[in-house]
């Protein structure tokens, strides 16, 4: 029988109120409304919220949908969704049936080096085999095959070419956990550009946050095109006013194309980049992450060599695929040929029993999450939803990316070992995005090895000395195997020195999957690279060759002589009744009058009276006090969803730190819809911005354009019967005064090293390039341009009188007669002018350079000159038609001689030449084919 809406409403009241007073949480039950915010006003945050719809769920006998968790944000909202609801099971194991077993693949992939080789070859040799069993809210499964994949993705590649999008540049992908993510990410990469995964918004009380933060993400890395869901479209507007170089916001349907007659052939190698990942911000200052296909590639064989991975796997996954552990879990069932089933974050927090499931199911072997996922199916799983489970079929459940507890391995096997879970089968591993996702993993089937180490030598000496059964006072961490095949770490002090086995120090690690920098971040990444080695951030120490972590070193607190990890601290605070597990952050502050540490808790709670929480404050004072003898000077409460978290639910303890000495940590956020007026009003102002800076630009590019026609068309008409170099002459003096006359003055730094004959290798960044070098290099230089040029009448004439060599602008090695023109050129003693780049986009960054140019100056023993070009690309960025005025500044630099002719010298010219135009343009390395940055 249909309730009607005011009795739904009433039980809502009833169940919201009876929750409440559980938690003890008084404020929270007098602010209890109808319209009343569950997160701002009654401060039930994302746990809270998924123990209050599973008791809805039973009372009303009903499943409330996934998205609830989203868009109820009252009980008005809730009742509204129970009144569109039929009464159903609570679980739906009665819809499940188990996945039929399908014939294990042989396939051969030591030839593939990108992911796109991974691609074609499953889609060419099993077209019609499952890979994805997608899960929907109502356990309903969709299943994509390979060459399903391949053929939604080139569709998207095709919408892709039709915008202009070049080979390099980076597309954001902000899409829920859908059909729609897997075809646009493999999309980008077969049109040659770079997926950027970023969150969807989940927190409408914080989406004023959330844009500022995706805003940043989005300038860094230059993103061209953001690909979204119609939900999200109106937001993603808003947050293209704030991103220079984002052209379009779309969603699939816009984007999918069909082919064209003409579409271009990408070619992609292994050294190009892959994936961009943006790191989850613990620091509130997200960075992003540089993979290329073989970093990719070379992470994935190393753990299926650790784990070892079997061709009868069977993967399942509800890590969101933003996330380097839930995106890599994808790529590595993809790369294996392993059907991976996948639910959405979201199923997994509102119903953690339906993870379990997918496991019975699909006979699941590989899975796994962050230590929180374990804890929550130990609080949160009845009994009743999940029996006739069977979790024998598991053999490898991870458990990452975070803190691991002890204890919540032993919780999480006692309580579903009678379903046939193996101790056994976990594997606390460590990874970060700087290695792709993993780096040691511990053997297969083995017992977690738990370290017990003495308190005192660890907080005071750094070191790990183990404990007896008669030390008191004891810490336990948890092994996590060692390094995987082809990696290395080591742990070393802050001089870089490597200390020995138990003794705490800096993580750092080397291998094949080590990322390539941070994207348009080289400051970051040179913090962070040292003689060969990654910072990882992280202490821990070894034990023969496994790894224990025992926190981050920003993190630390040094109090009273002694290393506290916080951990450790949130942990002990989280036991007391009235304060939030997981809402709990201790840092530590330098008193500015004593120069001590201070000792720093805060902790959120639901108690509003003074009596109530000075007895919660004496209560963490004595606990602490009792088990690490130290208690903190200051304990905070604050009320729920005060504490900062990153997109992933990780404590931001830096950023909380820095609230805390701003004194703006318990500052209220403001009602959604004022944070939404708060962003139309700055996209306004940013618009408004936008416009007088627009017509500047259009006044200013009229003039330069009307000084274009009267200098180069004259100088075009008197040139036509003029001798070669006199024409070369009269040439550079124009482009000079050209220059002048639109306020682009050029600065020339070693002027010096200009001889004959040479080969001038530049970067490109400009159409405004070639224009500089014929004003700066000496009149009578043969330039190698893409042959498209001739189509211009104007320009045609030009490079016919001052000899110009056109030649196919990606690569002019592959025609020996383009080789041999340039040779020709050379033994005449001409000088020829060469962008190695072969082209050019609107992102900011030295691009990887094609060999030719350092084949030719090898083969005919012909110095290079490396020219740095400066400050054209912000004059006159790709894709725009408005100019600005701006000074420029080229650097010649001294000329580089051939000492062979052999290829290990192209190789060296090619590198000398390079990170010479590196350290002079301005530009970062946006790829670098070594595990580290170019440095001088």
């Amino acid at each position: 029988m249909k309730l009607h809406q005011n009795e739904i409403e009433q039980q809502l009241i009833s169940i919201t109120r009876e929750f409440l007073l559980e938690l003890e949480a008084e404020r929270a039950v007098q602010a209890i409304t109808l319209e009343a915010s569950l997160e701002r006003e009654l401060g039930i945050g994302s746990l809270g919220k998924t123990e209050l719809f599973q008791r809805i769920e039973k009372v009303f006998s009903i499943r409330l949908p996934e998205n609830a968790m989203i868009k109820a944000d009252s009980l008005v909202d809730l009742a509204k969704i129970i009144q569109q609801i039929s009464p159903a099971s609570s679980i739906p194991t009665d819809t499940q049936q188990f996945s039929p077993i399908l014939e294990t693949l042989s396939l051969n992939l030591t030839t593939a080096t990108t992911l796109l080789d991974v691609i074609r070859i499953y889609a060419a040799k099993e077209p019609k085999r499952p890979h994805i069993y997608l899960q929907n809210e109502l356990g309903k499964e969709q299943i994509i095959h390979y060459g399903e994949l391949l053929e939604k993705a080139l569709l998207v590649a095709n919408g892709l070419w039709k915008r202009g999008i070049q080979p390099g540049e980076t597309i954001a992908i902000m899409l829920p956990t859908h059909e729609e993510f897997f075809y646009t990410f493999c999309g980008i990469l077969l049109a040659g550009a770079i997926p950027i995964p970023i969150y969807p918004p989940f927190r409408p009380d914080q989406i004023e946050e959330y844009t500022k933060r995706e805003a940043k993400i989005l300038k860094n890395a230059q993103a061209r095109i953001l690909v979204t869901f119609s939900q999200a479209k109106s937001l993603s507007q808003i947050l293209r006013t704030f991103i220079p170089s984002l052209k379009e916001v779309v969603t699939l349907n816009n984007l999918q194309t069909p082919a064209a007659d003409s579409s271009p052939s990408i070619s992609v190698a292994f050294n190009d980049i892959a994936l961009i990942q943006y790191t989850s911000g613990s620091t509130g200052d997200p960075k992003g992450v540089t993979l290329t296909h073989a970093n990719i590639i070379a992470n994935i064989r190393s753990i299926g060599k650790s784990v070892p991975v079997k061709p009868t796997d069977i993967c399942v996954s509800w890590l969101p695929l933003y996330h380097d552990m839930g995106l890599m879990t994808w790529l590595a069932s993809l790369y294996f040929g392993l059907p991976v089933t996948i639910l959405s974050p979201l199923a997994f927090l509102t119903r953690p029993e339906r993870w379990l499931w997918a496991i019975h199911y699909h006979r699941g072997s590989l899975s796994g999450g962050p230590n929180f996922a374990y804890e929550l199916c130990v609080k949160k799983i009845d009994p009743k939803d999940i029996e006739g489970l069977d979790l024998s079929s598991w053999r490898f459940a991870f458990n990452g990316a975070e803190a691991i507890n002890p204890r919540t391995l032993e919780r999480f096997s006692k309580k579903f070992s009678p379903y046939g879970f193996k101790i056994e089968a976990f594997a606390p591993v460590y990874g970060l995005a700087e290695t792709t996702v993993g780096l040691t993993f511990p053997p297969t089937m083995r017992v977690p090895l738990i370290d017990k180490i003495q308190r005192e030598f660890f907080e005071k000496e750094n070191k790990a000395i183990p404990a007896s059964q008669d030390t008191k006072h004891v810490i336990e961490y948890v092994g996590c195997g060692e390094p995987l095949i082809d990696h290395e770490i080591r742990i070393v002090n802050d001089a870089g020195n490597e200390l020995p086995e138990r003794m705490v120090g800096n993580i750092q690690f080397r291998g094949p999957s080590a990322m390539q920098g941070y994207y348009g971040n080289p400051a970051a990444t040179a913090k962070t690279f040292h003689n060969g080695w990654w910072y990882t951030g992280d202490l821990g120490y070894c034990v023969g060759k496994e790894l224990f972590i025992t926190g981050r070193k920003k993190d630390l607190i040094i109090k009273a002589g002694r290393n506290l990890y916080p951990e450790e601290i949130e942990e002990i605070v989280s036991q007391i009744a009235g304060i939030r597990r997981g809402c709990i952050v201790a840092f530590g502050t330098t008193d500015p009058e004593s120069g001590t540490e201070k000792l720093i808790v805060v902790a959120e709670t639901y108690e509003i009276t003074k009596e109530k929480k000075q007895q919660i404050r004496t209560e963490v004072i004595e606990k602490m006090a009792s088990a690490i003898g130290l208690p903190p000077d200051v304990v905070i409460l604050v009320p729920p969803k005060t504490i900062l978290k990153t997109s992933s639910g990780k404590l931001q303890r830096s950023a909380c730190k820095k609230a805390y000495l701003e004194g703006k940590l318990t500052k209220q956020r403001l009602p959604v819809k004022l944070q939404l007026i708060k962003l139309v009003l700055l996209s306004l102002r940013k618009k408004l911005s936008d416009g007088f800076s627009y017509l500047g630009k259009l006044l200013y590019s009229f003039y330069a354009g009307l000084m274009l026609i009267l200098v180069f068309l004259l100088s075009w008409l008197i040139i036509l019967p003029l001798p070669q170099h006199a024409a070369a002459k009269l040439t550079k003096f124009c482009t000079r005064l050209y220059c002048r006359l639109i306020a682009c003055p050029i600065t020339i730094h070693g002027s010096t090293n200009l001889h004959h004959p040479m080969i001038y290798v530049a970067n490109h960044a400009s159409y405004a390039d070639s224009i500089v070098l014929l004003g700066v290099l000496p009149p009578g230089i043969i330039f190698v341009g893409k042959k498209e040029l001739l189509k211009v009448p104007i320009i045609r004439t030009f490079i016919k009188k001052l000899k110009f060599i056109s030649v196919d602008r990606m690569d002019f090695t592959k025609s020996r007669h383009n080789i041999t023109l340039i040779k020709n050129a050379i033994q005449k003693g001409l000088s020829i002018v060469i962008f190695p780049e072969g082209t050019f986009t609107y992102a900011t960054g030295l691009r990887p350079f094609k060999f030719g140019a350092f084949t030719v100056a090898a083969e005919t023993g012909t110095a290079i000159c490396p020219v740095s070009i400066c400050g054209t690309r912000s004059i006159l960025r790709d894709g725009s038609l408005l100019a600005k005025p701006g000074v420029i500044k080229v650097t010649i630099g001294e000329p580089i001689f051939a000492k062979g002719s052999d290829w290990n010298e192209v190789i060296r010219l090619h590198s000398l030449v390079r990170a010479e135009i590196a350290k002079n343009c301005d530009e970062p390395v946006i790829d670098i084919i070594v595990a580290g940055p170019i440095t001088d």
